[in-house]
């Protein structure tokens, strides 16, 4: 009862007194939840554009990917004139060409156009863990419909579809789909869309949607379910929902061109879908040499640096190490603000590190950065555990610990994982243009990484070199610090 009265208030009626809080009443009694307090029990809020989770996403630097991000907005505006009839746009490209920021800037864009329906940025790798479930994502949709100020008579819908069916949440995506969007849209195709109805919905990271298992996976006799499946499950409802003409919005899919998505864009969705591959086509490199002359500029101002450092034939061998992966170039402006050390030093750490003419390896000259930065930790080995033990998807597949889903605040990382008070500090000294780290009054906040390639670098004893641990290790040593803290209770 006490934590009940915590936020109460007491009202008088008729010389008695009646406690409210929350969903109670009658001095404790639980009020029924109302529907749009069901839906939200089963909404990713960290997936949308503009969430607190997502307060250090990237977004594009101003005055670049300026022509990628015209095409798309142009697209989802005028799209209708087009002789093809797409409903989809994929935007695809490699680890690092700067998908993310990409749509966040483009959600931005459209949200103040008054265009943007709904967002589902979804991550593997940092935040909460309902961003990389399928689960969430209808209903994430729906909710942000309801809150829609010009979509009253769907939100109407929507909601009386959760109170005549509250278990829809539990039932296929397909189920959920027609029940929470596509039959409230054709309850009101007697009163048209007004010209205020938004006009998209953006997807984010499909790729990093990880598989749900509805079963016992340590029986030999059932086969876990792959990621792959369920990205196509998704991929299948959109096109679904691409086709009913009582859906309004068009789609915006962004995601790595992999194996699974490719195959399903090229061969079940193809004549309903416009791709977008960042090539050439859209100047990456013009647009690294203005996020560089950003960079270096505030650097020359705040050391009084000249006005031509470090001059235009450096900017262009970054460039070209960067073989047209944004994430090399943020993450070298991160290394030179984020240590304080000698711009021309730290300029020089990285110049001297394998670049993309000694090798064929696109990646090579960022997995040498990332070495760089690992190495530059007080304890390299230790750093890379931490990170390992923190970030590392799936080390704990086929176990009874499902640690891998959950992203815990980084003052619950320090209690699991410190030997003695303070040690998170010198694990992560030096590694701030890797990690975001959270301030040490910020107790529910997690370590948060720029950019999911470092895991990737993690996971592959080809990238990470002498730094790779093997997943058997890092299990070990969660057991170990699990037992510890156990042994220190005793």
């Amino acid at each position: 009862m006490a934590s009940i009265l915590k936020n109460t208030s007491n009202v008088n009626i008729q010389g008695g007194t009646h406690i409210y809080a929350g969903n109670y009443h009658h001095y404790g009694e639980r009020l029924p939840k109302s529907s749009i307090e069901k839906l939200r029990e089963h909404v990713a809020a960290g997936a949308l554009h503009n969430s607190a989770e997502r307060c250090e996403a990237p977004k594009c630097h101003p005055e670049t990917r300026v022509a990628v991000q015209e095409e798309v907005v142009s697209w989802i505006c005028d799209g209708d004139s087009d002789k093809e009839c797409e409903g989809i746009m994929w935007v695809t490209g490699p680890a690092g060409s700067g998908k993310t920021a990409i749509m966040g800037s483009v959600a931005d864009s459209c949200q103040g156009k008054g265009i943007l329906g709904a967002t589902h940025f979804f991550s593997s790798f940092s935040g909460s863990a309902n961003r990389r479930s399928k689960r969430y994502l209808v209903p994430t949709f729906a909710y942000q419909f309801v809150q829609h100020k010009a979509m009253t008579q769907v939100a109407d819908q929507i909601l009386t579809a959760v109170e005549q069916n509250p278990i829809v949440f539990d039932q296929k995506l397909e189920v959920q789909l027609d029940q929470l969007i596509l039959e409230p849209l054709r309850a009101c195709r007697d009163r048209p869309p007004l010209p205020e109805w938004p006009k998209v919905i953006l997807i984010d990271g499909l790729n990093e949607c990880e598989a749900d298992q509805y079963h016992d996976t340590t029986r030999s006799d059932v086969s876990p379910r792959s990621k792959e499946e369920d990205q196509t499950e998704i991929l299948s409802v959109l096109k679904k929902a691409a086709s009913d003409p009582n859906f309004p919005f068009r789609i915006v899919i962004a995601s790595r061109p992999e194996h699974a998505i490719q195959s399903f864009f090229t061969e079940a969705a193809q004549s309903m879908t416009r791709k977008l591959f960042l090539n050439e086509k859209y100047h990456p490199d013009a647009d690294m040499g203005l996020f560089l002359e950003s960079k270096f500029a505030s650097i020359r101002r705040r050391c009084h640096l000249p006005s031509l450092w470090p001059g235009e034939h450096i900017r262009q061998t970054l460039i070209s190490n960067a073989s047209g992966q944004f994430i090399y170039v943020a993450t070298v402006g991160r290394f030179m603000e984020g240590t304080g050390g000698d711009p021309d030093q730290l300029l020089n750490q990285v110049l001297q590190l394998p670049g993309i003419k000694a090798c064929t390896n696109p990646l090579a000259p960022l997995d040498a950065l990332y070495t760089h930065i690992l190495n530059s930790s007080p304890d390299p080995p230790l750093s890379t555990l931490w990170l390992n033990l923190i970030f590392r998807e799936r080390f704990f597949e086929g176990t009874i610990i499902d640690y891998a889903n959950y992203i815990p605040p980084a003052k619950f990382v320090c209690l699991y994982l410190e030997s003695y008070p303070g040690q998170a500090s010198h694990v992560f000294r030096n590694l701030n243009s890797l990690v975001s780290i959270p301030s040490m009054e910020d107790h529910q906040s997690p370590y948060h990484l720029y950019h999911k390639s470092l895991v990737d670098f993690l996971k592959e004893k080809s990238r990470s070199g002498t730094l790779y641990i093997e997943s058997k290790v890092v299990l070990g040593c969660f057991v170990d610090c699990y037992l510890h803290l156990w042994k220190s209770r005793c």
